[in-house]
């Protein structure tokens, strides 16, 4: 497992975190912009791996 993939996993253990935070009703706006903000991330990171195995040469 590579740093990104490590940092993806991380990513998603705190959103799974937060999201066991959040009351029932009426999220407060500060737990909203902290999920948004992890998620931003996480795709970011997504991103970064989905591109560098893209940019791999084919082996075959």
């Amino acid at each position: 497992m590579n740093i990104s993939e490590s940092r993806i996993k991380e990513l998603e253990r705190k959103i799974e975190e937060l999201k066991k935070r959040f009351p029932a009703h009426s999220i407060p706006p500060s737990l909203m912009a902290e999920l948004d903000e992890l998620e931003e991330q996480l795709e970011a990171e997504i991103r970064k791996v989905s591109d560098q195995a893209t940019s791999l040469p084919d082996t075959q």
